[in-house]
């Protein structure tokens, strides 16, 4: 029978010594009719499946189905996946240099446009879709999704436009001890606001300004309470592997997987689970997998696994995902930057990190950072800061970040 010394155990499982830090990373698009400009259904000649299936067979990848549904490929580490409404996510392999990153992630997108363009699709690398709306969107066939699409109404008012409408990009990044995730996990969550204003490219909804620079980043605080948001104990002397554990046991689950089949237990607690009180699998006890698959249903900006999974982003062009790659790099894995963040970020109150987070969400760049700073000032220091953690043949990564900062700060002298 597993117990809460189990899952602390498994996290701890993560550390890893800096000789073996990693980082991988996680892109999601929209795929659009080229003639239309419609999202496309799952079956079809022009279609989701049609994609997973001409890319599994050209390139060699293993197919993942369910229901007789391919919903998912893998092959060496790497995994092409689909999202609720039919968008494309690759999940790659972690890599120990930002050049093997950017080989694997240029290699997968050049196949994979190959395919588009066959079939007459476009990709669009953006955080929400300029006009689709709700109803013009696809379910995919998976149990999952349709849990989470009976949950998710009964929780916020724009959950479903969470799992339709949006695309995001993650980087994943290693800790060497507990101490060092706790130190890792402040930072990326409290400098979470400047990527996603540096990152922010979803700023219209159904043909229309919406009010933000990311409107992704809003429709996250609007989706769960629950499993969302900014946990503000990781700033707490208390934070750690144990007190995650206890976060993620009080975040209701959405299903249990049994013979390939999806339980609905949406709602239900993860605590009766342990104690075999679980109304629909009663006396059963949890798995590990049981476990690990309910941490994939937590939603903070930075989440933990056996890594830090940093989801602050809007998709983006894939320069600009290897932009972020290389800041968080350059911050994380560098003892003065990350030293000089967590002097930073002591002096920040949760309402701080509250209205940070919602200054870049709705005014990007231009918005005003925790001690009264423009955010394009603030992540112009932090640019800066993690180009000296980065080896000279790296720093070039950051280029697109320094363009827009350059052209943020040329704008503001402008209207001045």
């Amino acid at each position: 029978m597993l117990s809460t010394s189990n899952f602390i155990d498994d996290l701890r499982l993560g550390c890893k010594p800096k000789d073996r830090w990693r980082i991988g990373l996680e892109l999601e698009s929209f795929v659009a009719d080229s003639k239309t400009g419609q999202a496309l259904p799952y079956e079809g000649d022009k279609s989701i499946r049609e994609i997973l299936c001409r890319f599994a067979d050209r390139y060699g990848w293993d197919i993942i189905s369910e229901s007789n549904n391919p919903v998912a490929l893998t092959k060496d580490g790497e995994t092409f996946s689909i999202e609720p409404g039919g968008q494309l996510e690759y999940s790659g392999a972690p890599y120990d240099t930002l050049a093997g990153l950017e080989s694997a992630l240029t290699t997968f997108y050049k196949n994979l446009t190959s395919i588009i363009d066959e079939m007459d699709l476009t990709l669009i690398f953006a955080g929400f879709p300029k006009s689709w709306r709700r109803e013009d969107m696809h379910w995919m066939p998976k149990t999952r999704y349709e849990i989470m699409q009976r949950y998710m109404p009964g929780k916020g008012t724009l959950g479903l436009d969470m799992m339709l409408r949006t695309c995001g990009t993650q980087i994943n990044l290693d800790y060497e001890s507990e101490h060092d995730m706790v130190r890792k996990f402040r930072v990326a969550l409290g400098l979470q606001p400047l990527i996603i204003a540096l990152m922010a490219n979803a700023s219209f909804k159904e043909g229309r300004p919406v009010g933000y620079a990311s409107y992704r980043a809003h429709i996250w605080t609007q989706t769960d309470p629950d499993r969302c948001g900014i946990p503000d104990f990781v700033f707490s002397p208390a934070m750690g592997f144990s007190r995650y554990v206890d976060y993620a046991l009080d975040v209701p689950m959405y299903f249990v997987r049994r013979q390939g089949r999806y339980i609905d237990v949406a709602g239900r607690s993860f605590r009766d689970f342990m104690n075999g009180r679980l109304p629909e699998l009663p006396g059963e006890m949890p798995t590990m997998t049981d476990w690990q698959d309910h941490l994939t249903t937590l939603f903070p900006d930075v989440r933990l696994k056996r890594y830090l999974e940093l989801r602050g982003a809007d998709s983006q062009s894939l320069d600009m995902v290897m932009a972020m790659a290389a800041f968080w790099k350059g911050i994380l894995y560098t003892p003065k930057a990350l030293g000089k963040a967590l002097d930073d970020i002591a002096k920040w109150t949760t309402e701080h990190h509250i209205r940070f987070r919602e200054e870049a969400a709705m005014n990007g760049l231009v918005g005003v950072a925790p001690e009264g700073q423009d955010i394009w000032v603030l992540a112009a220091s932090y640019i800066g800061l993690a180009s000296e953690g980065l080896e000279a043949s790296e720093q070039c990564y950051l280029t697109p970040f320094r363009q827009k900062i350059e052209l943020c700060a040329a704008k503001q002298k402008t209207a001045i």
